[in-house]
C-alpha cells in the first residue's frame, strides 16, 4: 500500500486522542485553528479588494494613492500570513505526539509528512472558505467607504478567481507550514513523544533581523536613486515587509534572553513558573505577544501618516484637501484591521495554549498548587515582555521611516499620542485574551479526568 492511500486510511483516526471523541477535542485540534484561517482569509481578502479601486486610477495623483495602498498592503498582509504560519502549528504539539507514536510503530516518514498535510489542508479549506462567505458579508459595507470624494462601490468586490486564489494560497501556506513544522517528528520521534525536544531560539535570529533593517534603511535612504515610481513602490514594500519578517524571526529570541535574566532573578513562585513557560517554547511565547509586536510597527506608521495629513492640512487646494481626508482614512482602515489581527491571534493562541498544557496543569493542582498560582504565572508569562517586544518593534519602524520623513515629522505630538493609544489597545486586547484563557483554566481543572490522560 502507498504512503498516500495510508495516510488517507488514518488521518480521521488522528481527530481522535486516547478514545475521546472529536467533539470533546474539537476546539483545541480543529475549531482553533478553522477560526484563525477564517479570520485571516477574511481580512486578506478585505484587504485586497479595498485596495484594488487605486490601481484602477491613471491621473496624476494616482501614484500617490498607490504607493500609499502599497504600503498598507505590506503592513497588513505580512502580519496576516504569519497569523495563518501561526494558525498551521496550533495544535501541533498534539499532532506531533500521534504522529510521533505512529512513526515508533513503524510508520514511514512519508505516511507522517502526507497525514500532516491532509489535516492541515482540510482544516484550511474549511477555514478559508468560511472566511470567503465573511468576506462577502463585509464586502458591501466595504464598497460604502469614500476615497477622493465618492465610494469605492463594486470595486470592493474581488472576482471569484481572485477569491478562490486566496482559498489556494491559505490552504498552501497551511500545508507548507505542517510540512516545515514535522522534522523534528521525522528525525526524533522518541524525542518529541517524551517532551525532550527542544525549542531553541539561537543568537543569530538577532543578527539577521539587525543586517535586515539595516539593509533597508539604507535602501530608505536611496529611494530617489531608484528611478521609476514603479521599482521604488517595490522596494518601499520590500522593505517595509522585510523589516515585519525581520521582527518575526527575532521575537523568540528576545524573549528566550528575557526569561532568562528573570529566572535568575526570579523571587516568587509565579516569576518562575512563567520564565520557565517562556523558556520552554519561546517560539509559543511569541506567537502569544508578537501581534502587538506587529501592531506597534504599523502604529509608527499610523501616526506618521497622521502627521503628514496635519502638515499638509494647511494647503486650501480641493486636491490636497481630499487626499489629507483619504490619508487620514486609510491610516484609521490599517489600524482598525492591524487591532483586528492582535485580537484574533490573541485569543487563538491563548486558547490554545492552555488547552495544551493542561496535563501539566491537572498534575499541578493534584500536587497542590494553588490556582491562584497558575492564573498569575500565566498571566506573567503573556504580559511581562509585551512592553519590551512592542518598544523594539516601534523603534525599528522609527528608524525604517527615518530617511523618509526625518526626526521632526517623527517628533510630532500626533505620533507620539497615536503610538500610545496603539500601545494601550494592543495591550488591552491582549489582557483581554489572557483574562479568557486563564478562565478556562478552572473549567480544564473541573474535569481533569479528561485531561489528565492525554500524555500517557
Amino acid at each position: 500500500m502507498s504512503s498516500l492511500s495510508m495516510a488517507l486510511r488514518l488521518t480521521p483516526y488522528l481527530a481522535r486522542s486516547n478514545g475521546s471523541s472529536l467533539r470533546e477535542t474539537g476546539l483545541r485540534d480543529a475549531g482553533l485553528p478553522v477560526l484563525a484561517f477564517g479570520t485571516v482569509t477574511a481580512l486578506l481578502l478585505t484587504v485586497a479588494g479595498g485596495s484594488q479601486v487605486f490601481w484602477s486610477w491613471t491621473d496624476d495623483i494616482a501614484g500617490t494613492y498607490q504607493a500609499l495602498a502599497v504600503v498598507a498592503m505590506v503592513l497588513l498582509i505580512i502580519p496576516l500570513l504569519t497569523l495563518g504560519a501561526s494558525a498551521a502549528r496550533l495544535a501541533a504539539r498534539r499532532r506531533d505526539d500521534r504522529l510521533a507514536s505512529l512513526r515508533l510503530l513503524g510508520a514511514n516518514s512519508a505516511t507522517v509528512v502526507w497525514m500532516t498535510v491532509i489535516e492541515s489542508t482540510v482544516l484550511a479549506a474549511v477555514g478559508a472558505l468560511a472566511g470567503a462567505g465573511l468576506y462577502a458579508c463585509v464586502a458591501p459595507f466595504l464598497g460604502l467607504i469614500q476615497f477622493r470624494g465618492q465610494a469605492i462601490g463594486g470595486h470592493a468586490w474581488l472576482s471569484v478567481p481572485s477569491i478562490l486564489g486566496c482559498v489556494l494560497a491559505v490552504c498552501v501556506l497551511a500545508a507548507s507550514s505542517a510540512a516545515l513544522g514535522l522534522r523534528k517528528v521525522v528525525v526524533t520521534p522518541l524525542g518529541v513523544r517524551t517532551r525532550q525536544t527542544a525549542d531553541g531560539a539561537h543568537w543569530v535570529r538577532g543578527l539577521i533581523a539587525v543586517v535586515v533593517v539595516v539593509i533597508g534603511v539604507v535602501a530608505m535612504g536611496m529611494l530617489s536613486s531608484f528611478g521609476t515610481f514603479i521599482v521604488i513602490i517595490a522596494v518601499m514594500g520590500g522593505c517595509f515587509g522585510l523589516a515585519l519578517l525581520a521582527l518575526n524571526l527575532m521575537g523568540p529570541w528576545i524573549l528566550r534572553l528575557r526569561a532568562s535574566s528573570q529566572l535568575k532573578r526570579a523571587k516568587r513562585p509565579e516569576q518562575l513558573l512563567a520564565a520557565r513557560t517562556v523558556l520552554e517554547s519561546p517560539k509559543e511565547s511569541w506567537r502569544q505577544v508578537g501581534g502587538v509586536a506587529m501592531t506597534s510597527f504599523v502604529g509608527v506608521f499610523v501616526g506618521v501618516g497622521m502627521a503628514v495629513a496635519d502638515t499638509m492640512g494647511g494647503s486650501a487646494t480641493d486636491e490636497t484637501a481630499l487626499l489629507v481626508r483619504d490619508i487620514n482614512t486609510g491610516v484609521m482602515i490599517t489600524l482598525l484591521g492591524s487591532f483586528l489581527m492582535v485580537a484574533c491571534s490573541a485569543g487563538v493562541n491563548q486558547a490554545a495554549a492552555v488547552l495544551d498544557r493542561a496535563p501539566m496543569l491537572v498534575a499541578l493542582d493534584r500536587v497542590g498548587m494553588p490556582r491562584k498560582l497558575m492564573v498569575a504565572a500565566r498571566v506573567k508569562a503573556v504580559m511581562s515582555p509585551l512592553f519590551l517586544v512592542a518598544g523594539i518593534s516601534a523603534a525599528a519602524a522609527a528608524v525604517l521611516v527615518l530617511p523618509l520623513t526625518g526626526a521632526v515629522l517623527l517628533t510630532q505630538p500626533v505620533v507620539f499620542v497615536t503610538i500610545g493609544g496603539v500601545f494601550a489597545a494592543g495591550f488591552l486586547l491582549v489582557r483581554l485574551a489572557v483574562a479568557a484563557g486563564t478562565a478556562q483554566i478552572s473549567q480544564v481543572l473541573a474535569r481533569p479526568e479528561r485531561y489528565a490522560s492525554m500524555d500517557s
